[in-house]
């Protein structure tokens, strides 16, 4: 693949994944062709930010998690209010990590 369009990729979506799996997306983008690429650029990549968003306002609600995907642990966090509120605060400042990491995963499913 075009070294410009890998660089094109990590510029964009440098914010969407860890600065660790950085490298390992960079090296598995060198080795697709472009259909391929194609489909890992149209992915619905959660933004870290916005999540974060949403967990300080409907953090107790367990919104964050079901975004994330996590219906078992949203349900748990609606059920128990935030785990009456220290739960929510942790995923404060966790929560942006588990969107990266979630991000990558969805990456690496969909490189192979």
């Amino acid at each position: 693949m075009e070294q410009s369009k890998i660089d094109l990729f990590v510029s964009t979506m440098n914010e969407k994944f860890a600065s660790t799996n950085m490298m390992a997306v960079r090296s598995q983008l060198e080795k697709l062709d472009d259909s391929r690429f194609a489909l890992l650029q149209s992915l619905n990549y959660k933004n870290p930010t916005t999540l974060l968003i949403i967990s300080i306002f409907l953090g107790s609600l367990g919104i964050d998690r079901f975004m994330l995907g996590q219906a078992g642990l949203g349900v748990l966090k609606l059920l128990t209010c935030g785990g009456a509120g220290i739960w929510t605060i942790v995923d404060w400042f966790i929560i942006s990590g588990k969107t990266k990491e979630c991000n990558y995963k969805l990456f690496m499913q969909n490189a192979m």
